[in-house]
């Protein structure tokens, strides 16, 4: 397949989520790493990689000025919940307390996020 040819993409749908539900189910994920401790709460920036402690930064400036795109979950291989493009705002966001947190999710896979929707 050639990299130019056309890719049908999915539809996204914005949606509210509870926040502790979506980082109970991202704790499997391989890159939660950088930003839960072992025992899946959010660290502080000074115990970040400083790459995920400046990202984290620039999520927060983001927010503070109300100018921020939605972040876009999805349903990883172990059928957990994988952050997409925004994971910095999501996580931001759960960090300052946000317990219910709108997102984008892929159109007509409601079901599979049923028990993370507030």
């Amino acid at each position: 397949m050639s990299a130019n040819a056309p890719q049908k993409q999915r539809k996204l749908m914005p949606v509210k989520v509870k926040a502790d539900a979506v980082l109970e189910s991202w704790r499997a994920s391989l890159f939660s790493f950088e930003w839960l401790d072992k025992d899946g709460k959010i660290r502080a920036p000074e115990d970040m990689p400083v790459r995920e402690r400046e990202k984290r930064s620039a999520a927060g400036q983001q927010i503070k000025s109300g100018s921020y795109d939605l972040p876009v979950l999805g349903i990883g291989l172990q059928d957990n919940i994988e952050i997409g493009s925004g994971k910095a705002v999501f996580l931001t966001l759960a960090a300052r307390g946000d317990t219910e947190i709108e997102v984008l999710i892929p159109e007509g896979l409601e079901k599979d996020f049923a028990g993370f929707l507030a």
